[in-house]
């Protein structure tokens, strides 16, 4: 269900924007009569995600290197007026693997983007909503932050750590007129599945209670709520859309 105008006169930067999750997130805010900014690795998705969400600005970078991250947080602004919104859903998988053996190059690599990414983004973003005094931060995490899943032990440490941050900023700045939240999604429909083997994705589909993946839409409809003006008095939390698989 699309909300017309929800997000009238609001701005929102999007990371992992030309795909999945994010790319339906961008998707929606727009449609709701917001403007977005897409950033992403992938510059040939981003032109077509692009043209799809009618974005003011796109930037391709590696969130990872914090230089890459503040110049285009500035570039943002400029092209967007102002910075309303942060939804932080770039992220990698890494190494399907037992952690005896697990590819050290691959752990360090899903921190670098995973956690440290996700890092320089709020701390480059969060002091211009902060000197505005309105922001909303959307961190996706996942439920392997919440329960860990054998043979992902980057990924699921990674996610738990951005839920640790996200509580921290949330308190950090309740009273500056920045929300901060989280959304911990079971396994959906995302091209981040072609990081995984199908093994995999059907371990984690079987531990879902509904019994089937989520959507990127059911997702997006989630963090949209999150990024909007209606979420007044919820911060520093997690919402859970996991199919029934976690509930807290």
């Amino acid at each position: 269900m699309i909300y017309a105008g929800r997000f009238s006169g609001r701005t929102a930067v999007v990371t992992g924007g030309a795909s999945g999750l994010g790319l339906e997130a961008a998707r929606r805010i727009a449609a709701e009569g917001g403007k977005v900014s897409l950033w992403d690795l992938n510059a040939e998705a981003l032109v077509r995600a692009k043209a799809e969400t009618g974005a003011v600005h796109v930037a391709a970078l590696d969130i990872s290197k914090p230089e890459a991250v503040q110049a285009a947080a500035a570039e943002s602004r400029q092209a967007l007026g102002k910075i309303d919104i942060l939804i932080n859903s770039a992220g990698i998988t890494g190494a399907t693997h037992t952690v005896i053996g697990y590819p050290i190059e691959s752990w360090l690599k899903v921190f670098d983007v995973n956690v440290n990414g996700l890092f320089y983004c709020c701390r480059a973003i969060a002091a211009l909503m902060v000197e505005a005094g309105y922001g909303r931060i959307v961190n996706i995490s996942s439920v392997a932050g919440k329960e860990g899943n054998p043979n992902a032990s980057s990924y699921s440490a990674s996610k738990a750590a951005v839920l640790g941050f996200t509580k921290s900023l949330g308190k950090e700045l309740a009273t500056k007129g920045v929300i901060v939240n989280a959304v911990t999604p079971a396994t959906f429909e995302s091209p981040i599945l072609d990081q995984v083997p199908q093994s995999h994705i059907d371990y984690m589909r079987s531990r879902i209670p509904m019994e089937r993946l989520g959507t990127a839409a059911e997702n997006a409809a989630a963090v949209c709520w999150l990024a909007s003006e209606e979420c007044s008095f919820t911060t520093a939390s997690t919402l859970d859309t996991s199919g029934g698989r976690t509930t807290y």
